[in-house]
């Protein structure tokens, strides 16, 4: 599915710096850089790579809180051609290392608090680190700043960079060329690196069209920049010429207040962050009337809570469903459709999204069809990398041979053509709008010597939308108690992979071919209390 007008986001952004060169592109807190600044540090970080001998097809990792630093090393880098794997700061430090490595990245990024948690030796010395915190430039310049040391090898971004007004090389960005590599999971085991080309976000962007992105757009963002998630709200607005309202960290009450200030018009949240600020004590003290686009994504929305975000939210919210990996999505414009807030909505302009069975056979489209969603459209990831065989798992070809993308969702269509989830077949975890792969849990349950058994499963949590409890099986000459077992392995996870709960059993619910019913799992699960 070709798209013939594709442009590139470096060059988009290049025609808004010349075009109107002081509009503002980036705000964090005081920090603030307008298109003319952003295009001129984009070509810095561009000839900076240059100098360091990087071509098209390298990449940088960049683990850190979202900063304006972030994304003019993200789109410096991509005007050089290469690709960028943005790391979640919250994974563990040997996952950190492990997934820059399976990248081969040739630069990692960090702000102070990475870099304290990954320590340089972890990352090996063919890795250049680089800081983005500054130095307090009223430090003596004879000491090191105290609060934020250098590793051995170790070099401060203004160091590292080329004097500015350095010209890059120029490059002619081609479609197909990798846009950055996300990687789904943050856990245990091999991750999954998802090859994201620049087509696939250019197809983002004409997508994104019908949320009336341009000029005068101000989109609030509260999600991290190592997820798609943002990236899918982040593209478009700077390839429109808007303005990106950077949040480090979600806090409801600095959330509002920074969009009742910026007057923000476009925002993107998980499900979890669009509940807490409807519990917020002040959310209706707030003038929120600038709001023209609200979208959700990541998790399971619930109808009620999309209900009360139309009643007490100016401007119309749109939910998407779809996946990291691209193929098929649909929308759901709830403004639009309160009648169908139980479905994610009809399949987006020029997406192919249909149902097979579970032998892999073309179920006939009707209302009283259930099956795995598989889809195909102009937003679909290269491959996992370095990983052919997942990849081609991954992928389910129709009768002509053309290449759709797995989702391991259930669901059917409704009457309208509106998608209803079921299930999701992978027994896949949504926790606060991130993916877990309970397979990966225990796998490092496993390594205990007191685990004879374990299954994990995700449960309903106010807080987070679900979380992860494990059902372990005791070796017979092991005593270890629940607690302990759970402080063990949380102590080797990524913070959103941590267990919830760990419930000791004697034996796990099985099928007649030996399958372990987790559906048995999580109806049977009595939490006290559960956040």
């Amino acid at each position: 599915m070709p798209l013939p007008d594709f442009h590139a986001l470096p060059d988009l952004i290049a025609d808004h710096a010349r075009q109107r060169p002081t509009a503002p592109a980036l705000i964090c807190g005081d920090d603030r850089l307008d298109f003319a600044g952003l295009d001129a540090a984009m070509d810095q970080v561009a000839a900076t790579l240059q100098r360091d001998g990087c071509r098209p097809g390298d990449t940088i990792a960049i683990c850190a809180l979202a900063c304006n630093a972030y994304l003019v090393l993200f789109m410096g880098a991509l005007r050089a051609g290469l690709a960028v794997v943005p790391l979640a700061p919250g994974s563990t430090p040997a996952q950190i290392a492990a997934m820059a490595a399976d990248a081969g990245a040739r630069h990692l990024f960090l702000d102070a608090a990475s870099a304290l948690a990954v320590p340089a030796e972890l990352t090996g010395p063919g890795l250049q680190r680089i800081r983005l915190d500054r130095a307090d430039p009223n430090a003596d310049p004879q000491a090191e700043p105290q609060a934020h040391p250098l590793d051995a090898g170790e070099t401060r971004l203004d160091d590292w960079l080329t004097p500015a007004g350095s010209p890059p090389q120029a490059v002619h960005i081609q479609p197909q060329w990798p846009f950055n590599i996300i990687y789904s999971s943050g856990t245990t085991g091999t991750p999954k690196g998802i090859v994201q080309p620049h087509v696939m976000r250019w197809a983002q962007v004409r997508r994104a069209e019908a949320g009336g992105y341009g000029p005068a757009t101000v989109t609030l963002i509260a999600t991290p920049l190592y997820s798609n998630t943002t990236l899918v709200v982040v593209v478009p607005t700077l390839a429109r010429g808007g303005c990106l309202v950077l949040m480090p960290k979600f806090d409801c009450a600095q959330y509002l207040a920074l969009a009742q200030t910026h007057r923000a018009t476009h925002t993107m949240l998980v499900p979890v962050q669009y509940q807490r600020l409807m519990q917020w004590p002040d959310f209706d003290r707030h003038d929120l009337g600038s709001f023209k686009f609200k979208a959700c994504t990541s998790a399971p929305f619930r109808a009620e809570l999309k209900a009360e975000l139309l009643r007490r939210w100016p401007g119309g919210l749109t939910e998407y469903y779809g996946m990291t990996e691209g193929g098929g999505s649909c929308i759901l414009n709830c403004h639009l459709h309160p009648d169908k807030l139980h479905t994610v909505g009809q399949p987006a302009e020029n997406h192919d999204i249909r149902l097979i069975d579970e032998l892999g056979q073309e179920l006939p489209r009707g209302p009283d069809q259930t099956g795995e969603v598989v889809g195909r459209s102009p937003a679909m990831m290269n491959e996992y990398h370095n990983q052919p065989a997942r990849s081609r798992d991954a992928e389910w070809h129709d009768a002509l041979g053309r290449r759709f993308i797995r989702t391991g969702d259930v669901g059917r269509f409704d009457e309208d053509g509106f998608l209803i989830l079921m299930d999701r077949r992978k027994d896949m975890i949504i926790s606060g709008g991130f993916n877990i792969y309970p397979s990966d849990l225990e796998t490092e349950l496993r390594a205990h010597p007191a685990v004879a058994d374990v299954a994990v499963v995700g449960v309903p949590s106010a807080e987070w939308g679900e979380t992860p409890v494990a059902f372990v099986v005791r070796h017979p000459d092991h005593f270890d108690e629940a607690d302990s077992l759970r402080l063990w392995m949380n102590e080797r996870v990524g913070k959103t992979q941590r267990l919830a709960d760990l419930k000791l059993v004697d034996e796990l619910p099985r099928s007649a071919i030996g399958k372990v019913l987790k559906r048995e799992l999580r109806d049977a699960y009595r939490p006290a209390a559960l956040g």
